[in-house]
């Protein structure tokens, strides 16, 4: 039994706000637990300049950060340069949404999602894709209500979720006193049909068995199933 009386599969209690914000296209408060992160869906008629002016696909970018509050002590606002973690989890939220698109369907725009952690107790990652990709449905109702998209770029709902090995055994949705102090530490994407987006999954502290990787990939699929089936 866990500190905060949950099963080892049991997902905190997690929420979807939409459109929690009226300026942007398409925004959702996500809620995992004490994890919440705005995140918001906008779009620009241009694309990177590094990608051919001819190129026949969009593309999807992201930026993430978590505001000076957000943590138990102060964390200093990243202003000039975004650190590596920083980086690390933009490139992640970005991966993860432009493998559910076809780019080619937005050509010519470029999708951009903002996630900003307000409140952080683990899982803000996977939090974050889950909150990009409701933002980023809500988003494109609205462009192709408006004409401005012809057809539905999402090629399949994806999800997200942390899992991890504490004190020797298997848990989904790691909160932050889990996720500081286990042995195996997991970040987990599928598709709705179970396809594989991102599984990173690393020993913090001794090696783990295939048998605990196979443990962790289904108590992380049953996680996202229950996920996409609340967007």
């Amino acid at each position: 039994m866990r500190t905060d009386g949950r099963k080892n599969d049991e997902l905190r209690q997690f929420k979807f706000t939409k459109n929690y914000t009226k300026n942007s296209l398409g925004s959702v408060l996500v809620e995992f637990g004490d994890t919440k992160v705005l995140v918001c869906a906008n779009f620009e008629n241009a694309i990177p300049k590094w990608l051919d002016k001819d190129s026949k696909e969009g593309w999807l970018t992201a930026e993430y950060s978590l505001l000076p509050s957000s943590t138990s002590t102060r964390c200093q606002r990243e202003r000039t340069k975004v650190s590596g973690r920083t980086q690390e989890i933009q490139r992640l939220i970005g991966r993860s949404l432009r493998s559910c698109l076809d780019l080619e369907a937005i050509a010519g725009k470029t999708f951009i999602i903002d996630a900003d952690v307000i409140q952080a107790d683990g899982g803000t990652r996977t939090a974050s894709i889950n909150g990009a990709y409701v933002a980023l449905s809500i988003m494109i109702e609205k462009l192709l209500k408006e004409g401005l998209i012809e057809k539905n770029p999402i090629i399949e709902p994806i999800g997200a979720i942390s899992a991890g090995i504490v004190n020797g055994e298997v848990m989904v949705d790691l909160c932050y006193k889990e996720d500081s102090s286990a042995q195996v530490d997991s970040n987990i994407v599928l598709t709705k049909s179970g396809k594989i987006v991102e599984f990173q999954t690393t020993a913090e502290g001794l090696p783990y068995e295939k048998a605990q990787l196979d443990e962790i990939f289904s108590i992380a699929k049953k996680s996202i199933d229950k996920i996409i089936e609340n967007y």
